[in-house]
């Protein structure tokens, strides 16, 4: 690809110090590492002036509002300091504040004056500067109590959702989704937000863009004429490559891939798999329980072998539930109400005391346009956001989660154990009514040749008897656990699945008795401690 690499905003701005480590000898180092009282001798006992810059052009206004000073920003405002003031990029302390996230500076800024929407020579604003530097939390508060602009282009008509997604930042891509950022808008280079992410091979900043978007910003093509997956295999990065090559061949219009991929994938396996529990019902019943040529069913085989049809029945029923119960959806913003006819979602949450909200930004959802509870995760094939998702079952056309985990659960018990005693009974069928045989013929040889029907109900059974068996194992020991197979599969993804350590750490798992319990008389685990770290804490 033609394209340059996208040049990000600069700042000579130095790591902030202890002030009793270097030496302040001005208002700008004394702004730079907010010692505030060297500031207020400076400005008035010396007559020093905030208006002025320094020997690289840069004011004490820009360098408290880098290191987050809210009061000395306060100090400088009140002594003459100009909040609109430039620099040689033509960059605001609200530039600088924004580099670094520092929302408490960007307050007193904008409260006294500061011009929100103000741009540099690159036609930056402070919404480009915090995408570029993934400050998703400032973001997100000046759009929403200073109704900054989140889709605005710069020189080269790149909103701030291009940049998070070339810098990789998936929880601000995730956000300016939430607020409905153009997705598809292409900058001077024909480049769109999916293009400049495949650039770089960010995985996750593709998969939000792709679940959030339609086919259509699959298949734009840049300036030189690369679609998104032409560039992630130009880069080198196949993973991305491949994951955004599925997502074309989902979207494809060719009938073969319309069948395979669209009808197929939205009713999943579900009819094949009911009839698979019908054929093997109905061969159990006349190659087993009913075969001519096999020993008259004694009582206890009967009884044992009609449990067994029975639990195949109860299996179906089971199998029915699952498929058919809402598995946990959380309520989309049309069910309740449009965040864009109330007040600004977000801003009236309880950042604090919220048991929703609990300051990660993974709980956004772009697509469904709500803030969804911990644990829960969006699902592409439901197209819905599911409570305590484990995993979407193409063998049950439905999502395993918190209202039918339970259902399911029991579902494969079932499956496991009407296997278990078909299995057991055919193979007593078959070693009671093997005669003497001759020396040239094998007991193999004559099952096989006698009673096809049976051997091949048998052969059927043990694949779903092995495969019912490990999902039971599998699932038992993570309700023992309380964790479910998305978080196994995702842990190093999440950060509430980590101890202070950086380690591994489940905070639901209460003990083994107690998540079983749980589960069984409640169908579920209550979350009831909340695991994200407080929102001032998050580090980026």
């Amino acid at each position: 690809m033609s394209s340059s690499e996208i040049e990000v905003v600069s700042s000579d701005a130095k790591a902030q110090h202890n002030s009793s480590e270097v030496a302040v000898f001005d208002v700008f180092t004394a702004s730079a590492y907010g010692d505030f009282e060297k500031l207020r001798k400076f400005v008035e006992e010396d007559g020093a002036s905030l208006c002025q810059p320094d020997l690289n052009g840069y004011y004490a206004l820009q360098w408290a509002a880098l290191n987050n000073f809210p009061d000395v920003v306060q100090y400088i405002i009140e002594h003459g300091g100009d909040v609109n003031e430039t620099d040689n990029m033509q960059q605001t302390a609200l530039h600088w504040a924004a580099v670094r996230g520092a929302i408490s500076v960007a307050d007193v800024l904008l409260q006294n004056g500061a011009r929100v929407e103000a741009v540099d020579v690159n036609g930056y604003r402070a919404v480009h500067v915090a995408a570029q530097y993934g400050q998703t939390a400032f973001l997100n508060h000046i759009f929403a109590k200073y109704q900054a602009d989140f889709d605005a282009p710069d020189n080269e008509r790149r909103s701030p959702l291009h940049w998070a997604a070339y810098k990789g930042f998936t929880d601000t891509v995730r956000l300016l989704l939430f607020r409905d950022a153009c997705q598809g808008r292409q900058d001077k280079e024909g480049c769109t937000p999916l293009h400049w992410a495949a650039i770089r091979g960010n995985v996750e900043a593709c998969t939000v863009l792709v679940h959030a978007g339609t086919k259509q910003e699959l298949m734009v093509k840049d300036n030189a004429g690369f679609t998104p997956v032409q560039l992630a295999s130009d880069k080198g990065h196949r993973h991305v490559a491949v994951f955004l090559s599925n997502a074309q061949w989902a979207h494809s219009n060719h009938w073969v891939d319309k069948l395979c991929c669209g009808k197929m994938a939205d009713i999943g396996y579900a009819p094949i798999l009911f009839s698979i529990i019908i054929i093997l019902t109905v061969l159990f019943i006349n190659t087993v329980l009913a075969a001519p040529n096999l020993t008259k069913v004694t009582a206890v085989v009967g009884l044992w072998g009609w449990t067994t049809v029975s639990l195949a029945v109860g299996s179906l029923i089971m199998f029915y539930r699952c498929s058919s119960k809402d598995p946990g959806y959380v309520k989309r913003q049309g069910d309740v109400g449009s965040h864009k006819d109330t007040e600004d979602l977000l801003l009236n949450i309880d950042l604090e005391g919220s048991p929703i909200w609990t300051a990660n930004w993974s709980q956004l959802c772009p697509t469904c346009k709500i803030i969804r509870p911990v644990r829960s995760k969006h699902c592409p094939t439901c197209k819905r956001c599911v409570e305590q998702f484990d995993h979407h079952c193409p063998w049950i056309s439905n999502c395993v989660g918190k209202r039918n985990k339970r259902d399911f659960f029991v579902f494969i018990c079932m499956a496991a154990l009407t296997s278990f005693l078909a299995a057991a009974i055919a193979i007593q069928r078959i070693w009671t009514s093997i005669p003497a045989l001759s020396t040239e013929e094998t007991w193999i040889h004559h099952v096989v040749v006698q009673n096809p029907g049976v051997v091949a109900f048998l052969l059927m059974d043990i694949i779903v008897l092995l495969a019912a068996t490990i999902l039971t194992t599998s699932q038992a020991s993570q309700i023992a656990r309380n964790i479910t197979t998305n978080e196994l599969a995702n842990a190093i993804r999440y950060g509430y699945l980590r101890g202070p350590d950086g380690r591994f750490h489940n905070p639901y798992n209460h003990g083994c008795q107690k998540n079983c319990a749980d589960f069984l008389i409640q169908g579920y685990t209550d979350d009831n401690e909340i695991a994200w770290r407080p929102f001032q804490q998050v580090d980026r």
